[in-house]
């Protein structure tokens, strides 16, 4: 840690590197980024430098190094467990990545796109639908999640179940290491057997063994068009039941299958506005299903969508259909899923679990947990909801009705985090499927995570970060 005598020197270093667009030693400028999405950590920092380039970023990385000031590197902000937020000794650089926002370069023939760290992801959806591409990779907050952060945390989204996690979809990776050298390692190779991976360790570490600069990420060619269907059903087993018909029956044109109980649904009119209930009446379970076309001379999704959901109504499988009639309709069906985060933060105080389980456990895994927890915490609601096909449960224990937040999160909401992480490891789960363990999560991680397994992590990072400073206290310690 930087002795606080040599504070001036390294901000005048700093400056000379980045000039006044790309450091900031406002406290007023720096506050906003000092706290997470959730509200949950607040921090401080010595300096925000914004470099512009992957240049500038080594330089800083190397002063960093030379002076052992912590790192912290920060996107969109968007992250879901204090992955991007200093901790409160006020001896932190936070760097942001968003003034390296450039695309590289689109290759339609090659499928690929190069985008530096602080592109964001609706931006880079756009950029490449010119080209008739697409990056099949989405989720609520495209709007300001960047490819950085969604390469360190290994993203996963809506669409794994078609075209897998952010691991699927790297290619190539560029980023300073701890010593501040740079990787170079943009360009795709279909063989490549050197030894270890250095690509494989960056994607999903968070930012602890090196900061992400730039990627070369697959795209596949754009959708000729899509149908989303929202439907009914009784619980999560016919839920899983109606998963297997559909993949039976039409399973490359699967985009994604949510399944969504009626209390988020019930959440999400109640407070967003615009949304409306997609069917009649309310059903116990809901799911969300997109069918989707690349290559116009397989089925049309509408027709494809409509024989399956009379296929699945005459096998008992669902209560009642919508099909899509439009795009804007399509959308107004994936805002009720993309909004549930919202309208719970809204609601009440609530502890969100984001963990996986084997996908033939998941359904019931839904119900069995869910009981357990409400019969062991008096006055929680549990509201289960995610990505069926590839096993990720987004598990919501709402706190009793009156609970003072801060209080009940503290206190309660940690024992109930507790017993549903144990849950998780007893079906041979993971605590943490697509946002990372952060500093929320990395006392559980050491608490239930497999020794070996700790110990090969505490290695790795002590090797490529001797001195500790690439964004301490989070995923593992030293």
């Amino acid at each position: 840690m930087i002795d606080a005598a040599k504070q001036p020197a390294l901000i005048e270093s700093l400056s000379a590197i980045l000039g006044g667009r790309g450091l900031s030693i406002d406290p007023g400028e720096i506050a906003p980024w000092l706290t997470d999405w959730r509200g949950r950590y607040h921090g401080a920092a010595l300096a925000m430098v914004a470099p512009a380039n992957a240049a500038e970023l080594a330089e800083i990385v190397k002063l960093a190094a030379i002076t052992g000031t912590p790192i912290v590197p920060q996107g969109g902000n968007s992250g879901m467990v204090g992955g991007a937020t200093p901790d409160t000794s006020g001896t932190a650089l936070l760097l942001s990545t968003r003034r390296m926002n450039a695309i590289r370069a689109i290759d339609p023939q090659a499928g690929t796109v190069i985008a530096e760290a602080g592109v964001v992801l609706q931006t880079l959806h756009e950029a490449v639908a010119v080209h008739d591409m697409r990056f099949p990779l989405t989720l609520g907050g495209k709007g300001s999640a960047t490819v950085g952060g969604l390469v360190s945390t290994n993203a996963g989204g809506t669409q794994v179940l078609r075209h897998g996690t952010m691991r699927a979809l790297v290619e190539g990776i560029e980023a300073v290491l701890p010593d501040g050298s740079l990787y170079e390692g943009l360009v795709t190779l279909k063989k490549d057997n050197r030894g270890y991976d250095l690509k494989h360790l960056l994607i999903g570490a968070e930012g602890t063994l090196g900061i992400v600069t730039a990627a070369t990420l697959k795209l596949v060619p754009a959708l000729v068009d899509r149908a989303v269907v929202w439907a009914g059903v009784e619980s999560p087993l016919a839920a899983r039941d109606l998963l297997l018909l559909l993949e039976a029956r039409a399973g490359r044109e699967i985009e994604g299958f949510e399944i969504i109980p009626q209390r988020c649904l019930d959440n999400v009119l109640r407070h967003i506005p615009g949304t409306r209930a997609p069917l009649a009446s309310p059903c116990p379970w809901n799911v969300l299903i997109e069918f989707a076309r690349d290559n116009p001379s397989a089925m049309p999704p509408d027709a494809l969508a409509e024989t399956m959901m009379t296929e699945a109504y005459d096998h008992g499988l669902i209560i009642d259909a919508a099909i899509s009639a439009s795009e804007s309709q399509a959308e107004a069906f994936w805002k009720l899923r993309d909004s549930i985060s919202e309208a719970e933060r809204t609601e009440g105080p609530a502890m969100q679990h984001d963990i996986s389980v084997p996908v033939a456990e998941m359904a019931r895994f839904i119900i069995e947990a869910g009981a357990k927890v409400e019969a062991r915490f008096p006055g929680t609601e549990v509201a289960a909801f995610g990505h069926m096909g590839d096993g990720n449960v987004h598990f919501h224990v709402a706190a009793p009705k009156g609970a003072d937040r801060e209080g009940w999160t503290a206190g309660p909401g940690k024992e109930i985090s507790a017993f549903v992480h144990d849950l998780v490891v007893a079906a041979q789960g993971s605590i943490s499927a697509e946002h990372g363990i952060g500093q929320m999560k990395r006392d559980e991680l050491a608490r239930l995570g497999d020794p070996a397994w700790i110990n090969a992590m505490q290695a790795i990072k002590r090797a490529l970060d001797p001195m500790g400073i690439m964004n301490p206290g989070k995923l593992v310690t030293a």
